[in-house]
């Protein structure tokens, strides 16, 4: 039960199949496990299900060749550069891209269209079913405070009454130090009417700027 399922120097279609649904169904379970204690966005919970598929298939490519494991680790290096940049569902793209490009490489072409159609399918199934979302909106609330003002605790009461849950993110100076801008991450029901909250807001912050808007892909989970 626990050795390989393959034999060295061959691969069959049966074994390949099993590895992957076993992935996808492994990836699936891991992701749920996540989002039960974490909060986390859509993006990053598809991309937890859909990893270990892609991981899989790098394996099954590589299959002990040594000069192929180094070229993935060059792979690796590139995808982690480009994930300071991007969301989660970038990254798991730029990494589809980079496994797919190493099976039609080494000749697996069977390999690669397998790949793409499993990842094609979960993919449209996962947002069929709106995969990782559960009825409510994170946003970033960004309010700017002017300096004389003590903010802590400031827009406690209106956050609690108007958000089902909020974090305080960063805070920063503006305007060589004459402002404050405080940016949260908020969770919003369903139904989330923003001018309510908003009013409420800019009658305390002395009608400074306020912004409620989508999380950063730099900040995005």
């Amino acid at each position: 039960m626990l050795e390989t399922l393959f034999i060295r120097g061959g691969t069959g279609l049966g074994p390949i199949l099993l590895c992957l649904g076993a992935a996808i169904a492994l990836g699936v379970l891991s992701s749920l496990l996540y989002m039960k204690k974490n909060p986390c966005t859509p993006s990053f919970a598809v991309t937890l299900a859909l990893l270990p598929m892609i991981s899989s298939a790098v394996i099954l490519v590589v299959n002990g060749n040594l000069g192929a494991g180094i070229a993935v680790a060059g792979a690796f290096s590139l995808v982690r550069f480009r994930s300071v940049q991007g969301s989660a569902r970038e990254i798991l793209a730029v990494f589809l891209s980079v496994v797919l490009g190493m099976c039609l490489g080494a000749g697996y072409l069977g390999m690669a269209a397998l790949l793409f159609a499993g990842y094609a399918v979960m993919v449209l199934v996962l947002d069929a079913v709106h995969f990782g979302q559960n009825g409510v909106m994170r946003r970033e609330l960004k309010i700017s405070v002017p300096e004389s003002l003590d903010y802590d605790g400031m827009f406690d009461d209106l956050l609690n009454a108007h958000t089902k849950a909020w974090t305080l993110e960063r805070v920063r100076t503006m305007e060589m130090g004459s402002v404050y801008q405080l940016t949260f991450h908020v969770s919003l029901p369903e139904h989330f009417q923003s001018r309510p909250l908003l009013d409420e807001i800019r009658t305390r912050n002395g009608n400074l700027p306020v912004a409620l808007g989508r999380i950063t892909s730099t900040n995005e989970m």
